[in-house]
């Protein structure tokens, strides 16, 4: 198989919730589908993600603050991980605490020469904003 592209689908309790959220997070409404909608997309540059309202995945947030760390369970998180490949981990750091989003990991070197910091949606998926390191 050669795969042309990959577009993954987010579970989501609330569509219009889900985006408001991503607007805050820089990206962009791209479409949605049905009356009312149930199903639509956000962008950012060259990258699409699909949110289905009640169906196509898991979604589950864990009340634990944190998503890295010592004693952290990753797992209980039901929602899907993802990372983002950005430019600026650190602006990206600040604009999420401008607009509210709940940062679960600052930025942070971590030991796979990544810089990276992590953000949770509401519905429990987690995104992984990060930046390789030069070696």
């Amino acid at each position: 198989m050669i795969a042309k592209a990959l577009t993954p689908i987010l579970n989501v309790s609330d569509i219009q919730a889900s985006f408001a959220w991503f607007e805050k997070l820089g990206w962009k409404k791209g479409w949605d589908w049905g009356s009312p909608p149930a199903f639509g997309g956000v962008c950012s540059g060259e990258c699409e993600i699909f949110l289905c309202q009640g169906g196509q995945g898991g979604r589950g947030r864990s009340s634990s603050p944190t998503t890295a760390g010592a004693g952290n369970e990753d797992s209980l998180d039901k929602g899907v991980w993802m990372s983002i490949w950005v430019d600026d981990v650190d602006t990206i750091y600040r604009h999420c605490l401008e607009q509210g989003i709940e940062v679960t990991w600052p930025p942070t070197d971590e030991p796979w020469n990544v810089r990276e910091m992590h953000v949770r949606h509401p519905d429990g998926h987690v995104f992984r904003i990060s930046k390789g390191l030069e070696q």
